[in-house]
């Protein structure tokens, strides 16, 4: 039986979202930094784009559960720890029984097409209508990355790195692309340009007091 898009179900539609993160993180023993905790906070940012752009937008509400549900499952796919489009058809087949089929279908698109290294090498897809909603999951995703720790979690598991290798690997990763993101004009939105401009402030300080770690 397919859960309706009323505002009873869209609840549970989340519910759905974040049970098959956590469902696939154990299955494909994603770590921390890419689980339920970082969709969580990705899906948190969306919201919060997404409602800061509704008014001037209104059309976006009806690309509402695309947002949200690419926001959610976006790291399901990612090529770091299984095929990228085996991914993306699994989370597909799994919200075939809540989601319409043209909807799924963007989807795909949106967090197919959404990472920083395909944007940079590709730049944006062209999505028509849907530009805006694939905005909003990208930024939600960068604003993100802003957290130094989730970057030292991710080498500490993948890469079997203590903390300190971990420590100055991530400082890298910040010098050549966390603190570049707005100058390389990476967000589009009101809310997002703002947000991100205290989010790049908090990092800056969270960089110098880490790297006083390494002085010692």
């Amino acid at each position: 039986m397919k859960i309706m898009t009323t505002m009873l179900s869209f609840v549970n539609l989340i519910n759905v979202g974040f049970k098959y993160v956590m469902q696939t993180s154990e299955y494909y023993k994603i770590d921390e930094s890419h689980a339920l905790k970082h969709s969580m906070e990705v899906y948190g940012f969306a919201k919060k784009i997404y409602e800061s752009e509704i008014k001037s937008n209104p059309y976006l509400e009806k690309q509402r559960e695309i947002i949200y549900m690419a926001s959610i499952g976006h790291d399901m796919c990612d090529k770091k720890y299984m095929d990228e489009k085996e991914g993306i058809m699994r989370y597909q087949e799994y919200l075939s029984e809540f989601v319409r089929p043209s909807d799924i279908e963007v989807i795909g698109k949106i967090i197919g097409t959404m990472s920083y290294s395909k944007v940079k090498s590709n730049g944006y897809p062209e999505l028509g209508e849907y530009q805006l909603a694939y905005h909003i999951v990208r930024e939600a995703d960068l604003l993100a990355s802003y957290d130094i720790d989730r970057c030292i979690m991710y080498r500490m598991h993948s890469r079997n790195a203590n903390y300190s290798t971990a420590l100055i690997q991530a400082l890298d990763l910040f010098d050549y692309r966390v603190f570049k993101m707005r100058k390389d004009k990476l967000f589009v939105t009101k809310y997002s340009k703002r947000e991100s401009l205290k989010l790049h402030k908090k990092a800056l300080k969270d960089v110098e007091i880490l790297s006083e770690i390494l002085k010692v």
